[in-house]
């Protein structure tokens, strides 16, 4: 089984977690206005959670084969509601994004997001009716991808990931995931010169497939793809590596590509004279 959740959960109907919610959110009200925006998140959570009866800190395990990567859940009520607590300036795409994928490994349907730190709590459903069966059907698009040993391994473990966790994840789980399957960050990780005009300006640590490829993992929709493709091609043409293997991955179509320096494929040339 790919995720344990340390807790008894299952998915609760709209109308069974609003009511929930609603009940949970008088508290959270009370306890804003008794006292105020400034305590920290692990105050905030132990109260919170000693006025509603819930569970904090659930913990859950995320496995693939030997890899091994731990969640927690600020608070669960009941057997399926799920609340991600928060005492920042605001809410941002981050958290929204972070309760989703406690969402889709716990395999329930509704959360919500509250931040106590505003002047006024903040509070925000976050809901998905994806289950992993949904998420596990997704096409290939390898039309672009490289085809030597390397590339052919490196994909193997990211299919064998997503086959088994499933798309819609946040990317650096999948990171994570086939970094452990190549041999570990010891084994992966290389820093590379960045050069300006021949000039060798730092050194920055990236994850690579074969001593002379990268690879990436997004999560870019349709419309933002020839951004991303744009930006890794530019970072590629000031270092010396041959390419770089980037894995989009979308609900249903994962995309793998390898992008080559310079800008004819293969036979693009190194910008300045550090290449040679």
């Amino acid at each position: 089984m790919p995720v344990i959740v340390h807790a008894d959960v299952r998915r609760m109907s709209q109308n069974e977690f609003g009511s929930v919610a609603y009940e949970v959110m008088k508290h959270v009200f009370a306890i804003h206005s008794e006292f105020g925006r400034f305590l920290c998140e692990e105050i905030y959570h132990s109260e919170i959670a000693r006025r509603c009866g819930g569970l904090m800190k659930v913990p859950v395990d995320v496995r693939h084969r030997d890899f091994h990567k731990r969640y927690f859940i600020d608070l669960l009520i009941g057997d399926g509601a799920v609340f991600e607590l928060k005492a920042a300036a605001k809410l941002t795409d981050r958290h929204r994004g972070q309760l989703l994928q406690y969402l889709l490994l716990t395999d329930l349907s509704h959360g919500k997001l509250i931040n106590l730190r505003a002047d006024l709590v903040e509070h925000e459903f976050v809901n998905t009716m994806l289950t992993l069966a949904d998420r596990v059907k997704f096409a290939l698009d390898e039309q672009e991808w490289a085809n030597d040993s390397g590339a052919r391994e490196l994909q193997g473990a990211i299919l064998d990931v997503l086959r088994d966790l499933g798309t819609c994840l946040h990317p650096n789980i999948y990171k994570a995931a086939v970094t452990h399957l190549l041999g570990g960050p010891a084994s992966v990780f290389r820093k590379i010169e960045i050069y300006s005009n021949g000039v060798l300006i730092g050194l920055q640590r990236l994850r690579l497939a074969t001593p002379s490829i990268a690879f990436t993992f997004t999560t870019a929709p349709k419309a933002e793809q020839q951004r991303v493709e744009n930006h890794l091609q530019r970072f590629l043409n000031h270092t010396k590596l041959n390419g770089v293997h980037w894995i989009n991955v979308r609900h249903e179509l994962v995309t793998m590509k390898t992008i080559w320096r310079g800008h004819n494929g293969r036979s693009g040339s190194f910008s300045g004279s550090a290449s040679n």
